[in-house]
């Protein structure tokens, strides 16, 4: 028959593996990381020269290409790497979904490629193309991230989602703006757009500063260059409050991808501090498990040379009159190791229970952050389904709501979802 000792091994060897699912799906978020970042170099660098019609970045384009192809074998490598005979992934469902819909896009890059060499598609598209591609990149990353089950890791992987996020938004501002610049022109849509990403980074990287601890947060803030942000803000001054219509100095988009460069190389550096930082979370929270998991196993050991003597310790506690039924040389012989293997064994059991609760209480709140983004998606999805809006004008919407209202973002989310079975009943025609 099993003991509690036999269950609370059990139990920790679960944690064991769930460490070590978690220390390959960090692994896979790296790398994910670092085809994300060739892959906006690539669609800014796109973006100059399809807007120059060619003239520009040719030579940078195809260095770009040989870089990115390089990132992405081993984004195809950390995916094979992945067990997906294993039945008890946490939230493997959705991880593997979102994988099996990335392949394809990455599958598509050749032709992409080929399609702006031979100037077939305009900036806008390519931009497009690349924009989806990161976006299920970045998918996988916060389905990683929702998959968590170890509150620290989770904190950091949140952390790190959002300021992957809040890169990609900064990524799109510099493809923007280069496709401005390079054309020598700007309109009233795309001043919009700009705008949006600006703030949408900008909210991204303040969630990030929330969950990434102090260490990490006074890394970002050194990292920002202020010679470099005011000479990018002086770029986005010059094309978003210039009237629509004025003619742009096309050689400025040079100095524009540069500038946007610099802070996006500063960005990767601490994109991999983040992954650094959860490797070694992972590595040591493992550590710690295995040798926990060595001392309860020594003391099952023990357990089993004198199977009597957690009950013999339980019987020391009975009233006299219980205790004589049992014989006196039983009691004298086991009654003392029986007492400490006990009390070692309630006291682990009290110290997980306080644990796990403690874990659940602190994931609770990671989690929280998650699904407000949850539930900002599903809200724009119903809108865009239902008004034929594009993500950023539901976005919009939901924003401008949120101003007027004085209310949180995730609070009219919540509200237009809870019209969600009106709406599906009137389908904007």
């Amino acid at each position: 028959m099993k003991s509690g000792l036999s269950f609370l091994i059990a139990a920790l060897r679960c944690e064991i593996d769930e460490l070590d699912q978690l220390a390959r799906t960090s692994a896979l978020v790296a790398t994910i990381g670092r085809l994300v970042h060739t892959l906006q170099r690539e669609r800014g660098i796109s973006n100059v020269l399809l807007a120059s019609n060619g003239r520009r970045f040719a030579a940078q384009r195809e260095m770009q290409i040989a870089a990115c192809l390089n990132a992405e074998q081993a984004v195809r490598g950390a995916f094979d790497q992945l067990d997906i005979e294993a039945v008890r992934i946490g939230n493997g469902a959705r991880l593997f979904s979102r994988i099996a819909w990335v392949l394809p896009g990455m599958d598509a890059l050749p032709e992409l490629r080929r399609r702006i060499g031979a100037m077939e598609l305009s900036a806008a598209d390519a931009t497009a193309a690349f924009v989806k591609l990161v976006a299920g990149l970045l998918a996988v990353v916060f389905e990683a991230a929702d998959g968590a089950t170890d509150p620290e890791i989770s904190r950091l992987l949140v952390a790190m989602f959002h300021f992957m996020q809040g890169k990609e938004f900064a990524g799109q501002e510099r493809a923007c703006g280069a496709a401005a610049f390079a054309s020598g022109c700007n309109d009233g849509a795309r001043q919009q757009q700009w705008l949006h990403l600006i703030e949408s980074q900008e909210r991204c990287f303040q969630v990030f500063v929330e969950f990434s601890g102090e260490a990490l947060g006074e890394l970002w803030r050194a990292s920002q260059s202020a010679p470099q942000l005011a000479e990018q803000e002086r770029l986005r001054r010059v094309a978003c409050a210039a009237p629509a219509g004025v003619s742009l100095d096309a050689d400025l988009s040079q100095v524009w991808f540069d500038c946007c460069s610099l802070r996006m190389d500063a960005m990767q550096a601490i994109d991999e501090r983040l992954a650094t930082d959860l490797r070694l979370l992972c590595e040591q929270k493992t550590a710690r498990a295995r040798a926990e998991l060595q001392a309860r196993e020594a003391l099952f050991a023990q357990l089993t040379v004198e199977p009597g003597a957690a009950a013999a310790a339980f019987l020391d506690d009975m009233p006299p009159s219980d205790v004589r039924s049992i014989p006196p040389r039983t009691l004298a012989a086991t009654a003392p190791i029986g007492r400490h293997l006990e009390r070692s064994v309630l006291e682990m059991v009290q110290e997980q229970s306080h644990r796990l609760q403690a874990m659940g209480d602190e994931l609770a709140t990671v989690r929280a952050a998650l699904n407000e983004r949850k539930l900002v998606e599903r809200a724009k999805g119903l809108l865009m389904a239902h008004r034929r809006l594009t993500e950023e004008e539901a976005h919009k919407m939901l924003r401008r709501t949120a101003m007027s209202q004085g209310r949180r973002l995730v609070e009219v989310a919540e509200s237009v979802l809870s019209m969600a079975e009106y709406l599906q009943g009137d389908p904007v025609r």
